[in-house]
């Protein structure tokens, strides 16, 4: 069978072997079986563990970890697999990844004592690497934006002048007969403070699907907790509300004191906020929610609205995940955005930005109202 043949015998299953005038041989062979077991209609795996143990490592064998991660998803979906991710052997077996944190995350209250210390160990697997991936860039531009935010008349060292506000601040004093601006006002970078200089209050929705946005949000959250200048908070919601940010210290705590599923009360979960602000204008307040409303809508935009007038820096991420497009509420979001707070998604790797990118605007508009001489 030539390569063009393979293939397409690959992508159309065993029912075109007799038209491709060949078979497959070897490990062709055993992928086709792999794929076959879930994507063909009279196949199936059935609902014996060892067998879809034996399956998980087949396609951990066949394929990329990528194309793995995609498959257990759908077998998860479409074969109903989930009661067997209750027996530790199973837990075993698979490729952890975000999606099966999240599924994990949504049988913790009907977990067996057995299979809960596997899936703690899955749970923090995935949460290790997240964290290897995402924690230095994190740091790096939080920090960063926190140290351009200090300004300062009278910078030290010559590496501390910004100088395109120092040229800025001092365009009256252009000499064209010289073709140079001459600076009787230096702006520059304050030095690194080690008191709290921002408040960053999370507030992330755990209905079912906003599940992959849970695990990102947490890892987040415990990342920036552990920056000094920062003072941060984490809330999760459904139709209740939970603080958890006394569990910030260890992610995997905080992803299973969640509890995926359930309705919405974003108005209930906004108005808890609302009490852990202490310094609204040097806050960021960030709600991670598809913005589906069971509770009072009204009162909820009139929240959000109060905050930002009280000058709190507001932003609703649809998601922080990598899946893709979200499903939202398209009118919630609409009426957000008359209220100048935009919504949209966010994938882990933009995150970062993000946030530099908030309290920076944040440090920008408390600039902007103070006096140019900077005495207040």
């Amino acid at each position: 069978m030539d390569e063009r043949a393979r293939r397409w015998r690959l992508v159309l299953g065993g029912a075109s072997e007799g038209a491709l005038q060949g078979a497959l041989q070897g490990p062709d062979a055993g992928m086709d079986a792999a794929l076959s077991a879930l994507y063909e209609r009279d196949a199936g795996l059935g609902a014996s563990a060892p067998r879809v143990a034996r399956w998980l490592g087949d396609i951990r064998e066949y394929f990329p970890s990528t194309v793995v991660h995609i498959m257990q998803k759908d077998a998860i979906e479409r074969l109903n697999l989930t009661r067997l991710l209750l027996e530790p052997e199973m837990l075993e077996a698979v490729e952890p990844d975000v999606h099966l944190v999240g599924t994990l995350l949504s049988l913790n209250r009907v977990m067996p004592d057995k299979a809960r210390e596997s899936a703690r160990a899955v749970v923090r697997k995935v949460v290790s690497e997240l964290e290897a991936r995402l924690e230095r860039k994190t740091r790096a531009a939080v920090t960063g934006a926190l140290d351009r935010s200090a300004r300062t008349h009278r910078p030290r060292r010559v590496a501390d002048i910004d100088w395109n506000r120092t040229i800025a601040a001092n365009l009256k004093n252009y000499l064209p007969e010289r073709n140079t601006v001459v600076p009787s006002r230096l702006v520059g970078f304050g030095r690194r403070q080690q008191a709290v200089q921002r408040e960053v209050v999370v507030c992330v929705d755990q209905s079912g699907s906003m599940a992959a946005s849970v695990v990102y949000a947490s890892v987040f959250a415990a990342v920036l907790a552990s920056m000094r200048s920062l003072r941060t908070s984490l809330v999760v919601f459904d139709t209740a509300v939970v603080d958890l940010t006394d569990q910030l210290h260890d992610p995997v705590e905080v992803l299973f004191g969640t509890q995926l599923g359930g309705g919405t009360d974003i108005n209930r979960a906004i108005a808890y906020c609302q009490g852990l602000i202490t310094r609204p204008a040097d806050t960021v307040f960030l709600l991670i929610s598809d913005l589906y409303e069971g509770g009072v809508r009204e009162e909820m935009l009139r929240r959000v609205a109060a905050m930002t007038a009280a000058g709190v820096q507001v932003i609703v991420l649809l998601a922080l995940s990598d899946e893709g497009t979200p499903q939202y509420d398209h009118d919630n979001a609409a009426a957000l955005a008359q209220l100048g707070v935009p919504a949209f998604a966010c994938t882990p790797d933009a995150f970062p930005e993000l946030m530099a990118a908030a309290i920076e605007r944040r440090s920008y508009d408390q600039r902007l109202m103070a006096p140019a001489d900077g005495r207040p």
